[in-house]
């Protein structure tokens, strides 16, 4: 009888870079996907209550929101630390705990995926144009047609609805470009 090796599950790749990355004044482009993709979001009491709670948690973790948009089924956001002790992991780990808590203890259901991805934005990463893609993920989803009109979008650091026009076009560096 040959000799069997337990079968051990694959270790996950750690996606994450050391934790002291994450840690002060440096931006994020953030991106959170809801359970399986369900549109939770589509509910508007589920996510005026989202972006409460987003709002609260960025001012207590010490993060300034500069762009977000809540789509049907994730999130994102581009924010910044205000602080040498603002924390991404632990503002997200926040975030992500209580909202999902909440969610469960409501509605008997998983709200988030288990990770989320994160860029560290560089010097040479246009912050402009970023918070546009973020502000345009509804147009280009076809939920309206002027990404002012979308009611979960915004930022809580300046009159976005301004800012909006005109857009530099930026794709992020994951996603294959578009032909021109």
């Amino acid at each position: 009888m040959p000799n069997k090796m337990p079968l051990v599950p694959p270790r996950r790749k750690p996606i994450r870079l050391h934790p002291a990355r994450y840690v002060g004044q440096n931006s994020y482009f953030i991106t959170f996907c809801c359970d399986r993709r369900h549109p939770i979001f589509s509910d508007a009491r589920v996510a005026t209550w989202f972006v409460r709670s987003l709002r609260a948690t960025s001012a207590a973790f010490h993060f300034a929101v500069h762009a977000y948009c809540l789509m049907p089924d994730h999130f994102h956001a581009l924010v910044y630390g205000l602080a040498d002790s603002s924390d991404l992991l632990a503002f997200v780990k926040h975030l992500k705990q209580t909202t999902g808590h909440d969610y469960y203890a409501r509605r008997h259901h998983t709200l988030w995926q288990r990770r989320f991805f994160d860029h560290i934005l560089r010097p040479t990463d246009n912050a402009a144009a970023i918070a546009g893609y973020i502000w345009m993920n509804p147009v280009r989803k076809g939920l309206c047609k002027d990404t002012r009109d979308y009611p979960y979008s915004g930022s809580f650091t300046l009159d976005w609805k301004n800012e909006v026009a005109p857009l530099e076009e930026w794709v992020p560096h994951w996603k294959p470009k578009r032909p021109a």
